[in-house]
């Protein structure tokens, strides 16, 4: 699951509001314009969607590791 994350940021893991796929995934899935997204509106996002967060995490999991 955090290998994922790892992944998923790289080269923006302190910056994660910055990463250009996690920037497409919340635009593409939550309709959120990514130039919109701040750091502010990402970690409220984040808390906001938690849980489906983590049960796309352990998915993403389960398939790097069948």
């Amino acid at each position: 699951m955090l290998l994922f994350l790892w992944r998923a940021s790289r080269g923006n893991r302190f910056t994660p509001w910055r990463s250009p796929y996690l920037l497409w995934r919340i635009e593409t899935y939550w309709g959120i314009p990514a130039h919109q997204i701040t750091p502010g509106v990402f970690w409220k996002f984040v808390w906001a969607h938690k849980s489906e967060l983590f049960r796309f995490l352990r998915w993403a999991d389960r398939m790097a590791h069948p």
